[in-house]
């Protein structure tokens, strides 16, 4: 009997499962599609097998820590996008190489600001992005859009702008909601323990996160603009709605 998958990422806070983005994109997904994985949330990247978060450990030994070539692998037998159309797939993947380069990284506000007026209006008032059940742009615009919702930003004007669009907030709520139920009570308060070089850096980690999202909105402005995805069409799903089977076994792992 082959081993189950095994994941590791960045620990949860603000209410979410990870406060890393990539970490979130790749629970997100898994909890899509019910992957059968177990997954171990740490804050110290040298635990995991590659030295790197995320990483996902195969069922042969393979160790995987691009989130992409994660996701791409757990498709493989846990595929969120089987039916969509080959404009929509390529619309998609498209989305996730300009998300990760960090397309148009230098005009972060202003097209942040754009991008999320885009997304609301690209979403109306259906329940994902392609209709009815999930695919993998959910899961990456809503690592974007949840980590943007609940960091603790220097300054508040995207925020504002983001929970002005009530649409995408019901969104990311519905994902948290009905994939991750057990992250919105209230965490227990941080352990008191001595200052050391992990926890020194800590707020330079909060602000790569924090540049990330914001470089990744920037990714979505620019690729909505180009590529014209606001626009995009799907026939009705035709999967039925609901929740996937849950299939991760999840573990927090003290330092």
């Amino acid at each position: 009997m082959a081993a189950p998958m095994e994941l590791f990422c960045w620990s949860g806070g603000w209410g979410l499962p990870s406060v890393d983005l990539d970490s979130l994109a790749v629970l997100t997904y898994a909890r899509f599609t019910g992957a059968p994985l177990k997954v171990h949330k740490i804050t110290n990247p040298w635990r995991s097998p590659s030295g790197t978060l995320p990483a996902l450990r195969t069922s042969h030994g393979e160790v995987i820590s691009v989130p992409h070539r994660i996701i791409t692998h757990l498709r493989k037998e846990y595929n969120a996008d089987y039916d969509l159309s080959a404009r929509q797939g390529a619309d998609t993947l498209a989305f996730m190489s300009l998300l990760e380069e960090k397309l148009l990284p230098v005009l972060l506000y202003q097209e942040a600001q754009e991008c999320l007026t885009l997304l609301s209006q690209r979403l109306g008032s259906q329940k994902f992005f392609f209709g009815d059940a999930p695919a993998s742009l959910d899961a990456f615009v809503f690592s974007y859009l949840a980590l943007l919702q609940q960091a603790k930003l220097p300054s508040g004007k995207l925020q504002a702008h983001l929970r002005g669009l009530h649409n995408l907030c019901a969104y990311c709520a519905h994902i948290l909601s009905l994939y991750f139920p057990w992250e919105g009570a209230k965490a227990p308060p941080p352990r008191q323990t001595p200052a050391n070089p992990e926890t020194e850096e800590e707020p330079y980690r909060r602000r790569n996160q924090i540049l990330t999202v914001l470089a990744g909105l920037a990714a979505m402005a620019g690729y909505a603009l180009l590529s014209g995805i606001v626009s995009i069409q799907r026939a009705p799903s035709a999967r039925a709605p609901g929740t996937q089977a849950l299939g991760m076994a999840e573990e927090d792992e003290e330092e």
